[in-house]
């Protein structure tokens, strides 16, 4: 199972979607803040997406657009189905942004928050339950279960103090070029430009590796 933003891709969404609402130096000062643990994930989501209303539903689209992926995420998620894992992603990030990345690697499993919309324009508020730190070692537990997978026989990787229940519960947890409050709960901590990285940790062999394309 992995985290999202600054795992799978490359940087924040909400601070990209900020970018276009003008609130980039608010949100984030807020991300740092809960990437590092000092205040609760799900209040500073609350406050960053508050920030957003107003903004134009079509800014999801072109943020979508200009999403990168982790060096190296192409390779890690074609080698792990190739060995016969069933891989899934779950972020507190937003659906409507990352529905089409999740499909082109034709994921397992996919659980992230959904932002309102009404009129075009987004809300600033979140439908539905939040996506949090509970939350996210919960979507493990369910995606295993749904796999047939022992929970021992699973592998989280995240890079955030959002991700800690996750990874705590997880057989083998890996921090991804982490956050030290993270790296001190990991089983294995990865820092590398590339997200292959973890292949090695998870002691698969470079001969093994899937090509990018």
């Amino acid at each position: 199972m992995f985290d999202v933003d600054s795992t799978l891709v490359q940087g924040e969404v909400i601070d990209m979607l900020a970018a276009k609402a003008g609130t980039e130096t608010t949100v984030r000062r807020i991300t740092e803040a809960a990437m590092r643990g000092d205040i609760d994930f799900t209040q500073s989501l609350t406050q960053r997406v508050a920030t957003l209303a107003g903004l134009d539903a079509r800014a999801l689209n072109d943020v979508a657009d200009t999403l990168q992926l982790t060096p190296g995420a192409r390779t890690t998620i074609r080698t792990l189905r190739r060995h016969g894992y069933h891989c899934g992603v779950v972020t507190g990030g937003f659906t409507q942004v990352i529905e089409n990345l999740t499909r082109d690697l034709e994921l397992d499993y996919v659980q992230a928050n959904n932002l309102e919309i009404v009129d075009g324009k987004l809300t600033g508020r979140v439908v539905g339950p939040i996506v949090d730190r509970a939350a996210k070692a919960t979507a493990l537990l369910e995606f295993a279960a749904q796999a047939g997978v022992p929970i021992t026989q699973t592998v989280a990787v995240g890079d955030g103090a959002n991700d800690i229940d996750m990874l705590t519960t997880a057989g083998l947890g890996i921090a991804f070029n982490a956050k030290p409050v993270l790296q001190a709960v990991a089983d294995a901590t990865v820092s590398s430009p590339g997200l292959d990285a973890i292949l090695f940790v998870m002691g698969l062999h470079a001969h093994t590796f899937a090509a990018s394309s």
